[in-house]
């Protein structure tokens, strides 16, 4: 699937479709690859309050719904050196109510929940904000088998 910024929000929209409360779902790809702009698509389609930005230096940030859905739980794991400063996070306290989307989570956030949509997303070496990217779902869990 290749995606350009465009797609990536409305890819982000489309998987919030899909997405209920508990959901996991782990962002991973090179700076600069769109995982915020695809969270941005991912609110827009949970009905979130934004503004949805890349929580780099707050580590994670709680967008409460606006139509009676599940929260959105933003996290950004690029700074968290290993798995004991995600325990610090304490995400699993609102795992089970809320959507949980973790950026550069690979490795660290597995161990939250059995079940979870992994978003690999690549894109060239050029940098050029209008290229296309390339994008791959896989579903872990029970909870995926038939769905991505």
């Amino acid at each position: 699937m290749a995606a350009t910024v465009e797609e990536m929000r409305e890819l982000g929209a489309e998987l919030a479709a899909l997405l209920r409360p508990g959901d996991l779902v782990v962002l991973s790809g090179p700076l600069g690859a769109g995982k915020t702009t695809l969270v941005q698509g991912i609110a827009e389609g949970l009905k979130v309050r934004g503004p949805i930005t890349s929580p780099t230096f707050v580590i994670a940030r709680v967008h409460p719904s606006l139509s009676g859905g599940p929260a959105l739980v933003h996290v950004d794991a690029y700074r968290l050196g290993g798995g004991l400063e995600v325990d610090d996070l304490d995400l699993d306290a609102s795992l089970e109510e809320s959507v949980t989307v973790v950026e550069w989570g690979e490795g660290l956030v597995e161990g939250l929940a059995d079940d979870r949509l992994e978003v690999s997303i690549g894109r060239s070496e050029s940098g050029d904000p209008g290229e296309e990217r390339t994008v791959a779902l896989r579903g872990v869990g029970a909870r995926w088998e038939g769905v991505v």
